[in-house]
């Protein structure tokens, strides 16, 4: 073999040698890499990537708001102290659970004891309520600081109802079921003024969700002025389930918020079995009961007014259906 032959068998070799394993350009793909080509989607939120820092901060923003609300069920769940003297009184005549009586020692008003602390007195005697006086300082201590008007009276954890025992309270009354759902209210004053004003509207009952929104603590009950003695309370696992039972039971979802389907005043079914649904102050209603709502109602307002309190806007609805109702 010559000289020139061996070289350009080695030529040819190495040639072989460099070439194998890569790829070589082609005309086209014939489609066999549009898949690898194609794009993967929206970026998802930093929220939602696991290694962003947003996402960690969001976890634990979430978890924080559980702690929040483990605690407060927590606390819903140990005896109350309510105070005042209409509210005490109002419990009492009532005669809701109670366990004892304090009254400030030589707490008096312009002309003597007040009338309201001589009947709760009276009436906490006849159901064989202990009475225990107290110094005003030690009360403020035992209240915390709070507005007590010289009385207060210890009731045990409330005793919520069941989602569908106000329907069994609705059909007893032998009126069309009128049902207050509150989505997240967190503010117990804004509690206690919804079921002031849902008890004075002839409403069969408000539900209060199980997380995320406040229950019968004792603001709750002196700002209802005893009206939470007349009233039940419902406490449900899960708002939206128990709005679709509702629905399936006949009755119609209606939703308040600012930008509603339609103006209250354009709304005629008030007469019928209804639940109205009020949402949370600022957030307003949450997704998923929104979605379960039949129909979202708005409040007309000024244009200088941003919105209405949560418990204005549900004693504004609660009167339309009322005055619909025995007109």
């Amino acid at each position: 073999m010559g000289a020139d032959q061996l070289m350009a068998g080695n030529s040819q070799r190495r040639g072989r040698s460099a070439g194998a394993g890569k790829k070589t350009a082609t005309a086209g793909t014939g489609g066999k890499n549009r898949r690898s080509l194609a794009g993967r989607g929206a970026t998802p939120p930093a929220t939602a990537r696991p290694h962003h820092p947003a996402y960690k901060k969001a976890k634990a923003a979430a978890a924080r708001q559980d702690n929040r609300a483990r605690v407060q069920r927590r606390n819903e769940e140990a005896p109350e102290l309510l105070l005042g003297r209409n509210p005490v009184l109002e419990a009492l005549r009532a005669a809701i659970p109670a366990t004892a009586l304090y009254v400030v020692t030589g707490d008096t008003t312009r002309g003597g004891t007040d009338e309201r602390i001589a009947e709760s007195v009276q009436l906490a005697a006849d159901r064989g309520l202990p009475l225990l006086e107290v110094g005003k300082a030690e009360f403020d201590r035992m209240s915390n600081g709070a507005l007590h008007q010289g009385i207060g009276l210890m009731v045990p954890p409330y005793e919520y109802a069941h989602p569908d025992d106000l329907l069994d309270i609705a059909r007893d009354s032998g009126r069309p079921p009128l049902v207050v759902a509150l989505d997240g209210i967190t503010d117990p004053r804004n509690l206690g003024a919804i079921i002031r004003s849902a008890a004075a509207f002839d409403a069969h009952g408000v539900v209060v969700p199980e997380r995320r929104s406040v229950g019968m603590t004792g603001s709750a009950w002196r700002t209802s002025a005893g009206a939470a003695a007349r009233l039940q309370v419902a406490r449900a696992t899960n708002l939206a389930r128990a709005l679709g039972s509702y629905q399936d039971a006949g009755l119609q979802t209606i939703g308040l918020a600012a930008d509603g389907d339609m103006s209250i005043h354009a709304y005629d079914g008030f007469t019928d079995p209804i639940a109205l649904v009020v949402g949370a102050e600022g957030a307003g209603l949450s997704r998923l009961v929104r979605e379960r709502c039949d129909v979202v109602l708005s409040i007309p307002i000024t244009k200088d007014t941003e919105s209405l309190n949560v418990s204005v806007a549900a004693s504004i609805a609660l009167f339309a259906a009322a005055t619909a109702r025995r007109g």
